[in-house]
């Protein structure tokens, strides 16, 4: 079996990245991405539009043209898909990894380029292959996971985690649980479908990283009552036909005063981390705030010859990586192994 030079688990912008940097520098590569391009994007709301500008989304120096000051997810899939077909990128879809393991464990010439790794990955149709790379980075983000409640009633059927359309809402009972982007555009959106809306938060206010031109919106439909709204408050309980919820204030909290909230639907919304179960698995250490222990200028993790970029790197702090930074990961993660294996090839 044929073992390549390097893999990079994750479609998104920084596996894209390090890819074209791949490419570039003559390595060869692959790419495995376990939904379609872009996952996370493509998972975003069909109505969202991004908080950055579009030159800060450009990867391999693609320009991103956009007639709006903030792009739109629809425009970003169509850029993305543009990058993919401008320089011919090895991608495999749907195929998900389940395992990253060390098959050679030999150090080799300069320090252990005849390392192998084993990439382990099953289709959606059951399809288990192996492949194997010198190399491996791990651009896997984090959107596809979100954050569990762990209460009761989590996985009923109405409970979602990812919110797209509304219209499926109208004239129906939802309460938006969260106090972030995601929360306060969904819960708009939703009251504007004709859906009553209740938005239920642990904190006080709404997060300080609400996008400029949405927190006046929502500030203002909680005034007017459009949008009903319960601040500290923790939700205890899903069930069948609502939620229940207790008060965050030590002085009601104790008081064990709780309140049951009609629900005919429900957005639990309250964040995304990275799995890094198949992080630990490979070896990689984690730091106290859960994001893999790496070198910040190669990315190489505990694990030599194993990568990590992206939003992978965030552990809890995801608010600490978006596209804007983590595009540049790739590049200097290709560079490290590029000149790696320039000096291995030297001896």
């Amino acid at each position: 079996m044929s073992v390549r030079d390097l893999m990079i688990i994750g479609a998104g912008p920084s596996g894209l990245s390090a890819a074209i940097a791949a490419k570039r520098r003559g390595l060869d590569y692959q790419v495995l991405e376990q939904g379609v391009l872009v996952n996370s994007i493509y998972r975003f709301p069909p109505q969202m539009v991004f908080f950055t500008t579009p030159e800060l989304l450009e990867i391999g120096g693609l320009p991103f043209v956009s007639p709006y000051e903030k792009p739109t997810r629809p425009e970003a899939l169509r850029y993305y898909r543009k990058v993919v077909d401008m320089f011919d990128l090895q991608i495999a879809f749907d195929e998900v990894v389940l395992s990253v393991s060390l098959e050679d464990d030999s150090t080799g010439r300069a320090g252990g380029e005849d390392r192998v790794f084993a990439v382990e990955t099953r289709t959606s149709r059951g399809v288990r292959r192996v492949r194997l790379a010198h190399t491996v980075i791990l651009a896997t983000g984090y959107y596809d996971h979100p954050v569990m409640l762990n209460i009761p009633g989590e996985d009923l059927p109405h409970v979602n985690h990812f919110y797209g359309d509304p219209h499926p809402y109208y004239r129906k009972r939802v309460v938006v649980v969260g106090g972030g982007n995601s929360a306060a555009e969904a819960a708009l959106e939703l009251f504007r479908a004709g859906a009553s809306v209740t938005l239920v938060h642990r904190g006080p206010e709404m997060k300080s990283t609400i996008k400029y031109w949405v927190r006046p919106d929502i500030e203002n439909r909680f005034k007017e009552g459009s949008i009903a709204s319960r601040f500290n408050s923790l939700v205890q309980e899903v069930r069948p036909t609502s939620i229940v919820i207790t008060p965050t204030e030590p002085a009601l909290a104790s008081a064990s005063v709780n309140e049951e909230l009609a629900a005919d639907a429900v957005f639990l919304l309250v964040g995304y981390r990275a799995d890094t179960d198949l992080f630990v698995r490979a070896g990689v250490q984690l730091t106290e705030r859960e994001g893999p222990v790496h070198d910040p200028e190669t990315f190489e993790t505990n694990v030599p010859g194993l990568y990590v970029a992206g939003g992978a790197i965030a552990g809890v702090d995801t608010g600490t990586i978006f596209i804007e930074n983590g595009r540049f990961h790739g590049e200097k993660i290709v560079e490290a192994i590029a000149r790696r294996l320039e000096h291995a090839h030297s001896i």
